[in-house]
């Protein structure tokens, strides 16, 4: 007979009485109700009110049972996640049958026993991590790298490796020479993927010496030429590792450096998806080692049928390896590029003319020369990014090539991108003494003012500044208009407060006005989009993994970022100190000095805020410290050294903002004022007990409670009142997995019998090491209750600010970086209505709540807050928080939140609200 018999029935009732067969005590017959249990629940009938029946036939020794009690399990643990939990303890149980069998499995005499048994070792980990401690699987576990077996060896280095990731202060791989020489001898004989976790392993060892490197590396020098590319960029990584210890004068480090080549350009041939990958590692390689791939400029010239993604990161890699050797070579290719259909790929084409015009100085005229004729082809796209590159040569190359000016301001009225129009803008202030016309080309931007993009509006202020500064009989008009424009009638403060800036400079001291805006500006470096030396260190040790492709160390993208080791370079020998070859060092510098990078233009918390993060200057006040700016006409007389009259019009007092009155020697150190505002340490805010569990629905359990943070603890306060009619002990509690991690510290302490009518009230403690599920919403928490009656579940939402942690607080610097860094569309806005505190009250209230102010400032009566938390799993949330007078008791805060995980937004906005209102 076939199993289509389960699936035809004409029995009435049929959930009681497959319920009264699974609870047979015959085992064929429990099997064959969940049989049917399956059949039904396959052509869709719901059998969920089965769950506890069909849970219960797991504990048993039939495998073909247990399958299908599986199967069951995952197609209605999601529906009723409440239920799920109950398997949870009888999963637990099974474990620890496992214990026996497995220790005699990693003992077998067969090699194919025990290297499945090596990986059953971490799967048991990750269940019951205190129990594979117990049982001493761990040191059987190191034991097995000894093995003669080159699979065991490598298993039991993955089994090893993944458990150490989970507990990253464990050292459980305590790697020595003896034990990487059994490694070594393993690699050559295992499978690729063996290989793999073997070499992951030897690049985690530091050698002692520069000869036990070299050693290694020649025994892993053979991996280069296999077949697959994760075991070939494996081992490049192990030697990229190595090779810092090893000195630039011996024979064999240059014997490396051609080795590493061919392998990297047989990358190169495989599929596109795998191509890309290569090209990210082969990136980072390039920046650390250009002398690598010196002579292989030709195999990253871009291909008719290749993938725009691929096209993009070749040329980025060339741009890098551009040198006085090939650079003609280059510039022929990427003309031609600037040809193609496709717009963003010439978009980039035409700023890597840009960037070797940068990199290599004695090709810049035939780069300026090429760009041009570019723009004499009037393509709209192209003459855009065309000036954006000029102005970037005109930085690097001052009074160089300004006979090109002309040309581009022909070009003027078809710009509408706010780069294009950014670059122009800063080229006719820059050259405003070589331009006859400069304030009317000035004039004509700013009749839409309103309209530009933040960016324009911005250099167009500075902009007609310098003319101002330059021509100043002939433009007082235009600069009191984009003055009055920028201060008045604008709502964006980055641009208000450079406004106020510049207002501020040109009404006290036009001389140092002048020296200021006109200051000589620093050259720029030769790569505009270089990773930051130490983070270039740390991507190297990531090769060949996720990380080495986002250009991001782990702990940037992988959520919760517990566990993951930063990892670094060995140190580098005295002789090899430099990473550039002296071919590709910069013009005029020593060939291991790393160029400066161009900070990207600035969002919120721009340019005004970074004037006032370096340390304070000693000597003697400014002369003109007295002069208190509330009452001085900003735009008057002041100016007369400039234009030999004080005819300007005075603006209207509310335009000064009310912290102008400041001395002006102060500089801006107003804006980090931090003397006040910082309260002492009070405890975190508790949220009053709420029932949870009610008595109703569990048996006359009745649970309340809150959570609470204290001196860096976190504690769940549980009220548990008996109303039913019989003592309840045998008290436990579990939580399901969570966001974040939380898990009881220890176990449920009720220490006496709870009698009828009795309550009781205990403290739990709380980690946050626990197994980590993102849930919906991200705080809310399940947790299972068992006492002698039953067990019972529940669901509650913690407050966020129990995990912000001690150590939240930010340096400025990293503060403004940070938040540069993030990107824009991860900035939440909310609004939190009637807060009856006042700025300081409002610091001090959040920071006995661990969110620190970084920094304070006062703009137009506005107290402006910029503060920093951390959550207990690495993830910071930068603030900005804007305190608004409404009634004389009650203010109005505008809270701007940025982090990197823009889903714990809202709930920090939650605690925000819940701290500042209570």
């Amino acid at each position: 007979m076939t199993d289509s018999k389960y699936f035809t029935t004409t029995k009435k009732g049929e959930i009681f009485e497959l319920k009264a067969e699974l609870n047979s005590d015959k085992k064929e017959k429990k099997k064959e109700a969940v049989k049917k249990v399956i059949a039904s629940m396959t052509v869709g009938k719901d059998v969920s009110a089965l769950f506890p029946d069909v849970v219960n036939c797991m504990q048993t020794d039939n495998l073909e049972l247990k399958k299908l009690v599986y199967l069951y399990l995952m197609n209605y643990a999601k529906s009723q996640p409440d239920m799920a939990i109950m398997a949870v303890n009888t999963f637990v149980k099974i474990t620890e049958y496992l214990c026996e069998p497995l220790r005699k499995c990693l003992k077998d005499e067969d090699p194919y026993v025990r290297k499945t048994a090596a990986v059953c070792v971490a799967k048991l980990h990750d269940i019951n991590a205190q129990l594979v401690e117990d049982q001493g699987f761990l040191d059987t576990l190191k034991d097995l790298i000894s093995d003669s077996n080159p699979m065991v060896v490598a298993n039991a280095v993955a089994a090893l490796s993944e458990i150490a990731e989970s507990h990253p202060s464990s050292n459980l791989l305590d790697l020595n020479p003896q034990s990487i020489n059994k490694l070594l001898t393993a690699l050559n004989e295992c499978t690729e993927w063996g290989q793999i976790f073997i070499l992951d392993c030897l690049a985690n060892y530091t050698p002692k010496d520069d000869r036990e490197a070299q050693s290694i590396c020649e025994r892993v020098t053979p991996r280069l030429s296999h077949a697959n590319s994760a075991v070939v960029l494996s081992a490049v990584k192990v030697l990229m590792k190595f090779m810092e210890m090893l000195s630039k004068d011996l024979d064999y480090y240059g014997t490396l450096l051609k080795k590493l080549a061919p392998p990297l350009v047989t990358l190169l041939s495989a599929e596109p998806e795998l191509q890309y990958v290569a090209l990210r590692n082969i990136n980072l390689i390039v920046q650390k080692r250009p002398e690598i791939l010196k002579h292989e400029m030709k195999v990253f010239f871009v291909k008719y049928n290749d993938p725009i993604y691929v096209k993009l990161e070749k040329l980025d890699i060339m741009i890098r390896l551009a040198s006085q050797a090939n650079i003609a070579q280059v510039l022929a290719e990427l003309k031609e590029y600037a040809t193609e259909v496709d717009v963003d790929f010439v978009r980039k084409a035409v700023r890597a003319i840009g960037r070797c015009a940068i990199k290599v100085e004695q090709s810049a005229e035939r780069c300026v020369s090429t760009l041009l004729d570019l723009i004499q082809t009037k393509v709209n796209y192209v003459v855009q990014e065309a000036i954006v590159v000029i102005k970037d040569i005109f930085r690097k190359y001052p009074n160089k090539y300004e006979s090109v000016i002309a040309t581009l301001c022909e070009n003027l009225d078809s710009l509408d991108e706010p780069e294009a129009r950014a670059a122009m803008i800063w080229i006719v202030g820059e050259y405003a003494e070589r331009i006859d016309n400069a304030d009317e080309l000035l004039e004509s931007f700013l009749e839409g003012f309103h309209d530009e993009s933040t960016q324009v509006q911005l250099q167009l202020l500075t902009a007609i500044v310098k003319l101002f500064l330059k021509k100043p009989t002939e433009t007082q008009e235009l600069v009191q208009q984009v003055l009055s424009l920028a201060t008045q009638d604008s709502d964006n403060p980055d641009l208000r407060d450079r406004g106020y800036i510049y207002w501020r400079l040109l009404s006290t001291d036009p001389v140092a006005a002048k020296e200021v805006v006109l200051a000589e500006k620093p050259l720029i470096s030769e790569e505009t989009d270089l990773i930051e030396p130490t983070l270039l260190d740390e991507l190297i040790c990531y090769i060949g993994t996720l990380a080495s492709v986002y250009h991001k160390p782990p702990n940037a993208f992988v959520e919760g970022g517990r566990g993951v080791v930063h990892k670094s370079l060995p140190p580098r020998t005295a002789s090899s100190e430099s990473t550039e070859s002296p071919e590709t060092a910069p013009a005029g510098a020593p060939s291991g000095e790393q160029p400066d990078v161009i900070p990207a233009q600035g969002d919120l918390l721009g340019d005004l805020l970074n004037l006032d993060l370096g340390p304070p200057v000693s000597g003697p006040p400014l002369a003109t410290s007295s002069v208190q700016m509330g009452s001085v006409d900003l735009l008057g007389g002041g100016l007369d050294s400039l234009i030999g009259g004080s005819n300007f019009v005075t603006p209207p007092a509310a335009a000064v903002p009310a912290n102008l009155g400041a001395p002006i020697g102060s500089g801006l150190s107003d804006l980090f004022d931090l003397t006040s505002g910082v309260g002492t340490l009070s405890g975190s805010y508790v949220a009053p007990k709420a029932v949870w569990l009610p008595a109703m629905k569990a048996k006359g359990l009745e649970i309340s409670g809150t959570f609470t943070r204290q001196v860096g603890s976190i504690s769940m306060d549980l009220q548990l009142t008996n109303k039913a009619l019989q003592v309840m002990t045998d008290f436990a509690i579990q939580f399901n997995r969570n966001s974040f991690g939380l898990a009881p510290a220890a176990p449920l302490q009720v220490h006496a019998p709870l009698s009828p009518n009795q309550t009781v009230e205990i403290s739990l403690p709380l980690n946050t090491v626990g197994s980590v599920m993102k849930m919906e919403p991200l705080n809310n928490l399940q947790v299972a209750v068992k006492n002698n009656i039953d067990v019972f579940y529940f669901s509650t939402l913690y407050p966020l600010h129990i995990l912000f942690v001690e150590d939240g607080k930010m340096d400025r610097q990293m503060f403004l970086a940070t938040w540069k860094d993030i990107p824009n569309e991860n900035e939440a806005q909310f609004q939190i209505r009637d807060c009856p505190l006042n700025a300081e009250a409002v610091s001090s209230r959040l920071q006995s709540s661990n969110i620190f102010t970084v920094a304070k400032r006062n703009v137009e009566g506005q107290d402006m807050l910029y503060q920093s938390l951390k959550l207990t799993n690495g993830i910071w949330v930068l603030a900005e928080l804007r305190i608004q007078p409404g009634n004389p008791n009650f203010m109005d805060l505008e809270l701007s939140l940025k982090c990197r995980a823009p889903e714990v937004s809202q709930h920090v906005y939650q605690a925000y609200e819940t701290i500042l209102k209570n």
